[in-house]
């Protein structure tokens, strides 16, 4: 029977092939010979993940010379195959004007039931071993994996979206539209709040809003680098780079308006615009730090956006940013810290917030 079935296939008459098939599937469903043909049904259908399964299968378990390297090259049509589509799906894609420059994808986290079979899935697209893929699949926050040519990127996102694996991806175009005011101080609080803020251009002006309009606000640490000197292993003194304080940062989104207001506490201008302190006759007793101020601001942003959503998992996503973030030209990090040295810390906040701008905008849209 093996052997008609075989001829089915040489002649490409794989309706044959599936006929003489199918009783052999049930009185000897694990029959390599059997496996191996409706390995070969599945390729010619299309359906490449099926059949890549049972050819693994053999594989691992067949002791057939001659299957093996069978099963070997069926795996290998079914790789040029996807290769080939994707290369066609990423020249379509490049097509479209609006996939120009670059873009980058996002892993969104994923557990349960769903995970096993996504960790599957994300390893066969992505060609890793499973043990790599389930360590980049993230449990909780987002992940920033690959940063590339719109085309690509979004066709990579497409693949992994409908093999089950949330992500979602966002091109550099997107965000450079979004702007971003970095705010001096509060002028007025009631009834509408004014900020004395810088755009882009670093020219000074004023922004009256809603606190209506707000709908989402982010906040972040910057880790201030400064050059020590240390002992080494043989008490040898040397210089390194370590963390010594941190920025706090703050953006309130005006998706209304398609910006970003920016709040750090290295450049607010805490003695000018309305004090957030309730007492000021007891804070004047205290040696007022900058720590007090920030989180005498919170408070009053706490107050004014209570059903506002709290966006605070920035550190886990930049240790993902740093390295790609080197890949990327054109991303300005409208953040104002003085640094001795640019640090992707700065680019990698800007990115954060403005995924979150434009991925919750897309979803409540």
């Amino acid at each position: 029977m093996l052997e008609q079935i075989a001829a089915a296939f040489d002649r490409q008459d794989y309706q044959t092939a599936a006929r003489l098939l199918k009783p052999l599937l049930q009185q000897s469903p694990n029959h390599p010979g059997v496996l191996f043909y409706a390995a070969r049904l599945h390729e010619v259908s299309e359906e490449s993940e099926s059949a890549e399964a049972i050819y693994r299968k053999l594989l691992k378990e067949t002791t057939n010379p001659k299957l093996a390297i069978q099963a070997r090259q069926g795996l290998q049509r079914l790789q040029a195959a996807t290769q080939e589509s994707r290369q066609e799906a990423i020249a379509q894609a490049k097509a479209d004007p609006t996939n120009t420059g670059s873009a980058f994808l996002v892993l969104e986290p994923i557990n349960g039931a769903t995970r096993p079979p996504a960790v599957h899935n994300f390893a066969r697209i992505m060609k890793l071993d499973p043990y790599t893929a389930q360590l980049h699949l993230p449990s909780r926050g987002w992940r920033l994996y690959r940063v590339g040519s719109a085309a690509e990127i979004q066709v990579y996102g497409q693949e992994l979206r409908q093999s089950g694996i949330p992500v979602f991806w966002m091109n550099l175009q997107a965000i450079a539209k979004i702007r971003v005011f970095r705010v001096h101080y509060f002028k007025t609080a009631d009834p509408q709040p004014t900020v004395v803020c810088q755009n882009e251009a670093d020219q000074l002006g004023a922004l009256t809003f809603n606190w209506s309009e707000v709908t989402r606000r982010v906040e972040g640490r910057l880790p201030i680098f400064e050059d020590v000197v240390d002992l080494d292993a043989r008490n040898r003194l040397k210089r390194k780079e370590q963390t010594q304080d941190y920025a706090q940062i703050c953006d309130l989104h005006l998706p209304g308006r398609n910006c970003i207001l920016r709040i750090c506490d290295t450049t607010y201008h805490f003695q000018q615009g309305i004090p957030f302190q309730a007492d000021q006759t007891q804070v004047k007793k205290l040696q007022v730090t900058n720590r007090i101020n920030w989180n005498s601001l919170l408070g009053f942003l706490d107050h004014n956006l209570t059903e506002v959503p709290l966006w605070a998992d920035f550190t886990p996503f930049a240790e993902t940013a740093l390295d790609p973030l080197d890949l990327v030209g054109g991303l300005n990090a409208h953040v104002g810290l003085l640094r001795k040295a640019e640090s992707n810390w700065d680019p990698a906040f800007q990115l954060y917030s403005s995924l979150i701008f434009l991925h919750e905008t897309a979803h409540s849209s």
